[in-house]
């Protein structure tokens, strides 16, 4: 086989046989195949696509281009979570522990935030002393001590998934739904959890903007997942405004630690909850603790703090704070009728909380609180958002990220539910 076999195939629209998938992906893994050749066949599936043998060929060839993961060791199950991506999505943070403390272990992988959606690790990254890179061997001794573990991929797990990740991001071809799917899938699958929960956002700040399209993508990966013998559920959540009232590393901590002590924003205690319950059904855990219980009585709150001082971070120490600050008031009264999650997204990027590269550093304490959300009544002056950023020179394009981004008018627009269906496996 060689390179231009398989770029022709699938820029003529035909279907790639498990042999070829099997070559370029060992082949491209190794080097053999070069970045401008993957490049081609990425912008060929993006165009052409591919159907579901050829999603499942593709997601178990870049899971056998490393390590897979195994907790069969573990006296209890194991459960995870992944989310698309979005705005102000700091569920993760009070999710694993909420699901640990109700009788579940949570071995988590995240990632680092990419321009206007967050990433879990760069939030917990801003706990002072917390790490997020573990050996095999720390995840499962901080598995064992605390019931939940978040932290980063190591570089065995799906390896060919982290070298074409890098390519899309720079080739135009990161919406391609079968590599979105099998990129996912392929570290899931590899991480060796026993049941996954998937959060697929929809809406302006989420990479699905619409229901149809996220609905395909949801029900792709519920298709990968159960094919490779995970338990995969899939909820399909709102993402058109920003989840909860925090966007931006440190104070999304803060306010997931609110959460655990029994308070925070209604939206977020919401999905928190239902996608707890849902992991532990994915689990087989079904006489344990209730999640709500759970935050009332303080054991998931017990758990973050044992989950956070196994990694090394110290759960009473102060957070981040940015340097600068600065209000945006309503321009009249009436009804926040909207408040755009890319709009707000994008905003925080600029302030310094998002990075535009991989290597690029964020500022912890960059951000933005909302004092509003749409649907509450206004006066006219009153704060709408608090920017947070160290460089007063950022609030300038911060403001013009959110132009247009928020409405004052005599009724609430109509927003999407926040959890709109759910997918299971036919």
């Amino acid at each position: 086989m060689d390179a231009i076999e398989v770029i022709r195939a699938k820029r003529d629209g035909r279907e790639l046989t498990p042999a070829q998938i099997d070559w370029v992906i060992d082949a491209y893994t190794r080097g053999e195949v070069a970045d401008e050749q993957m490049s081609a066949l990425a912008m060929a599936i993006l165009l052409n696509g591919m159907d579901r043998r050829e999603i499942a060929a593709w997601t178990q060839a870049m899971i056998r281009s490393g390590e897979r993961m195994d907790w069969s060791m573990l006296d209890r199950p194991t459960a995870d979570k992944h989310s698309t991506g979005g705005v102000g999505d700091k569920i993760t943070l009070p999710l694993a522990p909420l699901v640990a403390a109700c009788g579940a272990y949570v071995p988590q992988l995240s990632g680092r935030g990419l321009g206007h959606t967050g990433g879990t690790l760069d939030k917990l990254e801003s706990i002072p002393g917390w790490r997020a890179s573990l050996s095999n061997d720390e995840m499962l001794h901080v598995l064992r001590s605390a019931g939940a573990v978040v932290c980063a991929a190591g570089s065995g797990l799906a390896p060919a998934d982290k070298k074409l990740y890098a390519l899309r991001d720079v080739t135009g071809t990161v919406e391609s739904i079968p590599l979105i799917a099998s990129s996912i899938m392929s570290k899931k699958i590899a991480e060796g959890t026993g049941s996954l929960v998937l959060d697929v956002k929809v809406g302006s700040g989420a990479f699905m903007k619409t229901p149809e399209t996220a609905r395909e993508l949801a029900e792709t990966m519920v298709a990968l997942g159960t094919d490779a013998g995970v338990r995969t559920v899939a909820l399909l959540t709102a993402m058109d405004r920003p989840l909860g009232r925090a966007v931006g590393n440190a104070l999304e901590v803060e306010e997931a630690v609110e959460v655990l002590a029994g308070g925070g924003p209604a939206d977020v205690v919401e999905l928190t909850v239902r996608l707890a319950e849902e992991m532990l059904a994915a689990a087989g855990i079904s006489a344990a603790k209730e999640p709500a219980k759970a935050l009332r009585d303080g054991s998931a709150m017990d758990a973050w703090r044992r989950m956070i001082t196994a990694q090394g971070g110290d759960p009473d120490a102060l957070l981040p704070r940015a340097a600068e600050t600065m209000t945006v008031e309503a321009p009249s009264a009436g009804v926040l009728a909207r408040l755009d999650a890319y709009a707000v997204g994008l905003a925080a990027w600029r302030l310094g909380a998002g990075r535009a590269r991989k290597e690029d550093p964020v500022s912890f304490g960059a951000g933005v609180t909302l004092h509003a959300k749409p649907g509450d009544l206004v006066r006219a002056g009153q704060p709408l958002l608090t920017l947070h950023a160290d460089e007063t020179s950022r609030f300038e394009r911060a403001l013009e990220a959110l132009e247009g981004g928020y409405a004052v008018g005599p009724a609430t627009e109509d927003g999407l539910p926040l959890i709109m269906d759910r997918i299971t496996a036919p």
